[in-house]
Parts: C-alpha cells; sequence; structure tokens
C-alpha cells in the first residue's frame, strides 16, 4: 500500500485512506513486541503467537499486511526482519517502538477521530475530547504517559546523531537543553563532543523518570527540574530544545525563548530544532506533523523559515542560519539581537 503518485485517481484515495489498517497493524506488533522475538533466522507464525500471547491465524495475517509493505520479509509461514521491522526492536538504538505505540494509544486515536472538531473550530480535538490538554492528561495516565515519554527519547536518539554531526558545537561551554526529556539529545552531542557539560531541563516529572546517563557522561550531564514558562537555568552559552516549539503558540514560544536570551551568556546562542514546513507542494513529513499538532495542542504548528524568525525576533533574537541535518530537522541559530 504505497503513494504511489501515477496511480489511477480512485486507487490513490484509496491507497491514502486505507494507510490506517497498517498504522493500526504496526501498532499491535509494536504492543506485544513481535519484533524482539525474531532474530536472524526466519521464526514461525506459531512460535511468534507462542512467545507473545497472541493468536497465530490473527497474528500471522497482521504479520502478512505489514509483510506487504516491506515491514518484516513473509517466508510461507515464517517471518523474518527487514530494515524497517528491525526499528520495532526495543533494543534498536533508533527504536521507533514507542513512537508508533504513542501514536496508536486510545487517547491519541480517539482525539483523532474528532478532527472535525479542529477542523470547524480551530482547538485541539484532544481537549475536547479528554476534557484538559496532552500534557496534564499525560500527567493523570502513567501508562500512556510513560509511552510518551519513551517515543520521544526514541525519536531523540534517531535525530540527535544527525544534529551533532551537522552542527559545529565546538565554541559551546555548557548547553541546556530546554524540555530535553530523557536527555538523549544531549547525551548525543556531548558524546561527540567531550569538552562540553549539559543540563537536562524538564518538568519534574519527566525528568524523574529518566535514566543515568552511561558511562562518563554522568559526570558531565546535571539535571535540573522546571518550567520552561517560569525559567531556565542560567549562565550557559548554549540554548538548545528540539520539537519543543512546535507544541505552542507564537506568544507561548515568544515567552520560551526570551527565558533563553535573557539567561546565556553574553556569546550565548539559541538553537531551535525543528521541521520547516515548505512553501512549495512538495511532500514532506511536516505537513503532515503540523496535522498532530492542531488535533492534540492549543497554539502550536509546524513552522516556515519566515515564521521562526518572526518569532524569534519578538524574543529578542536574531535568526543567523539554519543547518540542514541528515534527518528530516533542522538546526536555527540564533543570537541576541
Amino acid at each position: 500500500m504505497g503513494t504511489d503518485t501515477h496511480s489511477a485517481p480512485d486507487q490513490l484515495l484509496m491507497q491514502h485512506v486505507l494507510s490506517k489498517f497498517v498504522s493500526r497493524a504496526l501498532s499491535a506488533a509494536a504492543d506485544v513486541g513481535v519484533a524482539d522475538h525474531i532474530s536472524e533466522s526466519p521464526v514461525e507464525t506459531a512460535d511468534l503467537a507462542q512467545k507473545t500471547g497472541t493468536n497465530a491465524d490473527a497474528l500471522g495475517r497482521i504479520l502478512r499486511c505489514l509483510a506487504a509493505v516491506d515491514v518484516f520479509a513473509q517466508h510461507g509461514t515464517r517471518f523474518s526482519h527487514t530494515p524497517a521491522s528491525e526499528l520495532l526492536r526495543s533494543d534498536h538504538p533508533h527504536s521507533l517502538r514507542a513512537m508508533i505505540r504513542w501514536i496508536n494509544t486510545k487517547p491519541a486515536w480517539d482525539a483523532w477521530g474528532r478532527l472535525d472538531h479542529s477542523l470547524k473550530t480551530g482547538a485541539p480535538a484532544f481537549d475536547a475530547v479528554h476534557g484538559t490538554h496532552v500534557f496534564d492528561y499525560l500527567k493523570t495516565d502513567p501508562l500512556t504517559g510513560a509511552i510518551f515519554n519513551d517515543a520521544m527519547t526514541g525519536f531523540s536518539a534517531m535525530t540527535g546523531h544527525a544534529v551533532a554531526e551537522a552542527y559545529d558545537f565546538g565554541s559551546t561551554k555548557t548547553l541546556v537543553d530546554v524540555g530535553g526529556g530523557h536527555g538523549a539529545l544531549l547525551s548525543a552531542i556531548l558524546t561527540r563532543y567531550p569538552s562540553i557539560s549539559g543540563i537536562v531541563y524538564d518538568l519534574p516529572e519527566v525528568v524523574a523518570g529518566a535514566p543515568a546517563a552511561p558511562g562518563d557522561l554522568a559526570s558531565r550531564i546535571d539535571t535540573v527540574a522546571g518550567s520552561f514558562f517560569e525559567g531556565v537555568p542560567q549562565g550557559a552559552n548554549g540554548y538548545i530544545m528540539k520539537h519543543i516549539l512546535h507544541d505552542w503558540s507564537d506568544q507561548q514560544c515568544v515567552q520560551i525563548l526570551r527565558h533563553c536570551r535573557d539567561n546565556m551568556t553574553d556569546n550565548g546562542k539559541v538553537l531551535v530544532v525543528e521541521q520547516l514546513v515548505t512553501d512549495g507542494p512538495e511532500s514532506t513529513f511536516a505537513k503532515l506533523l503540523d496535522l498532530e499538532m492542531l488535533v492534540m495542542t492549543t497554539g502550536g504548528r509546524e513552522r516556515t523559515a519566515t515564521e521562526f524568525g518572526s518569532i524569534l525576533e519578538q524574543a529578542g533574537l536574531t535568526m543567523t542560519r539554519i543547518v540542514p541535518t541528515a534527518s528530516p530537522v533542522v538546526v536555527i541559530e540564533a543570537e541576541r539581537t
């Protein structure tokens, strides 16, 4: 079920609308950890069903569907890994298992079921369905909250190395990861730059669940709890935030950015790691993710380079350059105006 733009119009529309089946099949396989039970050799469906506590017939049909879109490879009644299904392993360094699970959790799925509410009002469907903001909801649902935090950590691991390789952090002495979650982005950067010390800054309930940094990183990374709407740690010459601003309105983004501006050293830099919406008609992940922001957040959105320049200017910062990476994100560099 690809998205071949040369398909007949009816086939193209059906390919798009039926993609929900693939998403749910991915989630079902991720939830029970099928990928963790496949190693080098193909495994019989019956064995996978026994290990995952599932119905063999149903599991075989789900894996057959996924194999048809190159997630897993089918060999009769046996299945093996493809490069895509490897990313469903919970121990893969760039695992997307938690992200797939988060997107398909019942709270998120129920919100997307009311996309019509966002369409008509411009307000988040999540709030209409659940009666509260998504981040407040996650505090009341520990299981979903843990899946969300793991998803953000996994996505940071996937993009963190690309950011560390693309941007030159050579002049950075102390780097604060604003809204840094469990520190995956900061760890990737500090691993590549051994002279930098860092601070992971996030809400108390988030940093409380963060694992200890591995190896010598433990002595170079501090963890500070707090809200970026109230302030950020003082005195660093680098403040980085990945996929933070897209969750918030322009006014809230200006507030976060201004805290960074006011607390950094004279030669400090603010680094915004986000995806850019392009002006052309080309298909990009940012345009899809923008709808997630519409459904889930109040005022959040994916932004163009011009829109980022505007909120930075309002915060007393000047965009100095945009650095592309080998991943979908870019690094937007800004200095105090």
